[in-house]
């Protein structure tokens, strides 16, 4: 391998910023809104006399009073503390697939045309956007194999959960809601799939893995009975290993009587070469704010489109995008339909940019996409299991592994007592944003998952690895001192992973913040 170039001398802004509220000084002001003018105000008339008591504000809003100057250094200084993957090597997002967002696609959804609409506007006015829906629904829906998507959901977890009130609705019709209230998952599949379920009121029952890392087929059928009412799985699973036996998994739930869902946020391993629909699959959804090109969510802007046959189509959200040969229209009239899962029809610059980022690959680039991933990945795997410290599951199962990897640092941490938390701290001084380990419980001991999708060039994916080696050397050569870090990056602090299992430690609000401190 050429020599590879290592940030060594990264450095980045360490700020202690205050919270903008405790920047807030009585009397300052940002800006001061113009006075509405006397012909508006005749005609409004009294606007807050109108307005129900119930809506009323009790008290002051408690904004923070501050200069336009303040806010613009307060927010700089933040956006200098961020990592991200326009500005680091960050496929270390695994199962989040941090691929590149075209700046085009991006400009779009800041095109006043676009930007400037709103959600409540006659259908006929916003014949541009019904339009990208449901042309975008024929992508998804030609990738996947399925006959009918809503666009509603607001991310995959979101998806997941429809899907189970969809698993709900199809039994109470068919009589057997309270029979099935079961659903399988697996140990690798994303959380989501037992957590959602069972937010829905469902029972779950966890599948642990077989000796080459994939859910134990004979385990599934003995878990399949007539109180099954779904089984919720992802594949490839988290680990990057894809289930062959996927299609004999949906045969046996079948024959109890049992719907199955396939959760597809990792299809960046499989679009344009496998669908849901020739395994059998009765629903699929797809993190189209990951897989087709668009921010990853993160608890922000997402869109989980969710898939049916056509059996299933009439319990979708409302209302579905449709076009009568003439005009596209929201179409409400599905009386079985579960009803709306989120305000108006989801989240539609995340569709808009979805669709525009499809258009200019095509099928075949589509396809390319997963063939480039998996190969990226293969291509580091063939890089990290020649470094000496880090190990990945199951590594003699003889499976070619899709488009991400869970590592383990365990020989590491057995060799001088560093493990994933020391390596993740460290790795941040070389400009490698925080790796993503695992979901908790680990049960891949100190571990590491990383994608490395199709965005990625081969020099990113030498020097991540180069990264890796270096840390190694130093936790051998000092290992008290390696657990200090990190010492270049934005983190003031080394906190305890712990902390966040106590809600006294942390507030989700200004005003969460000030009961706990008595301010």
């Amino acid at each position: 391998m050429a020599i590879v170039k290592v940030r060594d001398n990264f450095q980045q802004a360490r700020w202690n910023e205050p919270l903008i509220y405790e920047l807030s000084t009585s009397g300052l002001r940002g800006i001061i809104p113009p006075p509405v003018e006397e012909e508006i105000n005749r005609e409004a008339g009294d606007v807050f006399a109108e307005l129900p008591d119930a809506v009323k504000r009790k008290s002051e809003l408690g904004l923070p009073e501050i200069a336009q100057k303040q806010v613009l250094q307060h927010f700089l200084h933040l956006s200098q503390e961020t990592s991200g993957a326009n500005l680091n090597n960050d496929m270390v997002e695994g199962t989040c697939t941090m691929k590149y967002n075209p700046r085009l696609c991006e400009k779009l959804a800041l095109e006043p045309d676009f930007a400037d609409i709103h959600p409540d506007q006659d259908p006929d006015t916003v014949q541009g956007m019904l339009k990208i829906y449901y042309e975008f629904e024929k992508v998804v829906k030609a990738v996947s194999g399925m006959d009918k998507f809503s666009l509603q959901p607001g991310g995959g977890n979101h998806a997941v959960y429809t899907a189970a009130s969809i698993a709900r609705a199809y039994f109470e019709e068919k009589g057997e809601a309270e029979q099935r209230n079961e659903i399988i998952t697996t140990i690798f599949s994303h959380p989501c799939d037992a957590a959602a379920p069972a937010t829905a009121g469902y029972k779950v029952i966890t599948v642990y893995p077989d000796e080459h890392g994939m859910p134990d087929l004979e385990a599934i059928k003995a878990a399949a009975n007539e109180h099954t009412a779904c089984i919720f799985m992802t594949n490839p699973e988290d680990i990057g290993i894809y289930n062959i036996h996927a299609d004999e998994i949906v045969e046996a739930l079948h024959d109890v009587g049992a719907l199955c869902f396939y959760d597809q946020a990792n299809a960046n391993a499989f679009l344009g070469i496998a669908r849901a629909r020739e395994a059998g699959f009765d629903m699929c959804h797809f993190n189209v704010h990951k897989t087709f090109g668009t921010p990853h969510g993160g608890e922000g802007p997402a869109c989980g489109a969710l898939g049916v046959r056509d059996y299933l189509a009439k319990y979708l959200p409302v209302p579905t995008v449709e076009f009568d040969g003439d005009k596209y229209y929201f179409d409400y009239d599905k009386p079985d339909s579960i009803g709306k899962v989120r305000e108006y029809i989801g989240q539609s610059a995340v569709v808009l940019k979805a669709y525009a980022w499809c258009k200019m690959m095509g099928p075949d680039y589509l396809k390319e996409c997963a063939e480039i991933s998996v190969i990226n990945n293969n291509y580091m795997l063939n890089i990290m299991e020649k470094l000496n410290g880090v190990t990945h599951a199951f590594r003699d199962n003889g499976i070619v592994r899709q488009e991400q990897i869970r590592y383990s640092f365990e020989p590491l941490t057995e060799e001088c007592g560093v493990g994933s938390d020391d390596m993740n701290r460290r790795m941040g001084d070389y400009g490698i944003p925080w790796f993503w380990a695992s979901h908790y419980p680990w049960v891949i001991p100190e571990p590491m998952t990383i994608e490395p999708c199709e965005s990625y060039t081969k020099e990113e994916i030498e020097e991540f690895c180069k990264v890796v080696e270096i840390c190694m050397e130093e936790a051998r050569k000092d290992p008290d001192k390696f657990k200090e870090a990190p010492f270049n990056t934005a983190m003031h602090k080394r906190l305890d992973n712990g902390d966040l299992d106590d809600p006294e430690k942390w507030a989700l609000s200004w005003k969460s913040y000030c009961r706990k401190h008595n301010k």
